[in-house]
């Protein structure tokens, strides 16, 4: 059976909280704070992007999986800020962890679910024998305009996995995916900013497909919710986990391992996939997870993994999610933000 070999997590340093972005807008921080259960998030610095989170994402993953990178058989990186809009990012990763040239390369794009994207198919491809070990990595350093409410959430981060058929960390049960043509959320080309549908994104798009795919891939079990330990769901604010949680059974205890929005943000493609290294590492063998993902446009993936014995054995072989989330924070202004995130550009 295939399933996780190794998984690791890379979150930036920097942060800015919920009330340092509010008085520059003149905004009511904590309305903010309570209505999207945020306190601060992420912020990449100048020489970070979605390549170099992924690199170091996918460095604390093959130390988990202990494997010789030579050994990947396929890399993919899913994002919605891949820096170049033509030239690959996943080349420059493959090139850095020592895969060799017969490495199977693409990147991902679907809005907040293009991480699972590239999870689905690596480990679809070791399932059907065609690779030994395939690399799937969450990666965003998502953007928010001035002073719209995402500039709130919107926060930067990295979840990768190493899927193979040899000692797993997880294996996994079953997949699924539920999508519609449902425009919530674009950015078109040449636009800096994304915009978005307001309320919209709520319950024709956020909560339909989340629920289409958390009971799609339930019935495909013959599982329920009391049946998991921990389940994890896309996380755009801190509230909607919750309640689509509530919507489908869960409690509140089952989601708060992979919770991590509050303080972290919306980091996109990374979001859900950062829920389960987080989760993975507090989860004990024979506990099973569902994890499913949301992405604009719109759709969800869903899977559910059962943890193995050997989770034990490697978890502390790279940084813990949360401790990489709450240790070595360097708090930023405003302006320190404008200018690492480029908000404030010159004239041509």
């Amino acid at each position: 059976m295939e399933g996780i070999v190794g998984y690791g997590a890379y979150i930036p340093r920097n942060r800015i909280t919920v009330e340092e972005i509010a008085k520059v807008w003149g905004a009511d921080a904590p309305s903010f704070k309570k209505g999207l259960m945020l306190d601060e998030k992420s912020v990449p610095s100048p020489d970070q992007d979605t390549i170099t989170l992924s690199v170091e994402a996918s460095k604390n993953a093959l130390k988990r999986s202990q494997i010789d990178p030579a050994e990947i058989g396929a890399v993919y990186i899913g994002s919605e800020s891949h820096p170049y809009a033509v030239k690959p990012s996943g080349t420059v990763l493959a090139e850095a962890l020592g895969a060799t040239p017969e490495v199977h390369n693409a990147d991902f794009e679907f809005a907040c679910k293009a991480g699972t994207e590239g999870m689905f198919v690596a480990q679809s491809l070791v399932k059907a024998g065609e690779i030994k070990y395939g690399l799937a990595v969450g990666a965003d350093t998502s953007q928010g305009a001035p002073g719209d409410a995402l500039e709130y959430s919107t926060a930067a981060g990295a979840a990768a996995f190493v899927f193979g058929k040899e000692n797993l960390v997880a294996r996994t049960l079953e997949t699924y995916s539920f999508m519609t043509d449902t425009p919530d959320f674009w950015r078109r080309e040449y636009q800096y900013y994304p915009q978005h549908a307001g309320r919209f994104t709520g319950h024709p798009s956020y909560f339909r497909h989340i629920k289409g795919a958390a009971q799609g891939i339930m019935e495909k079990a013959g599982m329920k919710p009391q049946d998991f330990a921990y389940v994890i769901f896309h996380q755009p604010n801190g509230k909607f986990p919750f309640r689509v949680g509530k919507m489908l059974g869960f409690e509140k205890s089952q989601i708060e391992p992979g919770w991590l929005v509050k303080t972290l943000g919306n980091t996109y493609s990374g979001s859900s996939p950062l829920g389960l290294t987080s989760t993975l590492d507090i989860s004990k063998p024979g506990d099973k997870i569902l994890m499913v993902s949301y992405g604009s446009g719109a759709g969800s993936d869903a899977f559910i993994f059962e943890v193995t014995d050997r989770i034990d054995e490697i978890r502390d072989l790279a940084p813990r999610t949360r401790d990489i989330l709450d240790k070595n924070k360097n708090y930023i202004s405003y302006g320190v933000y404008a200018k690492f995130r480029k908000k404030i550009r010159k004239a041509e």
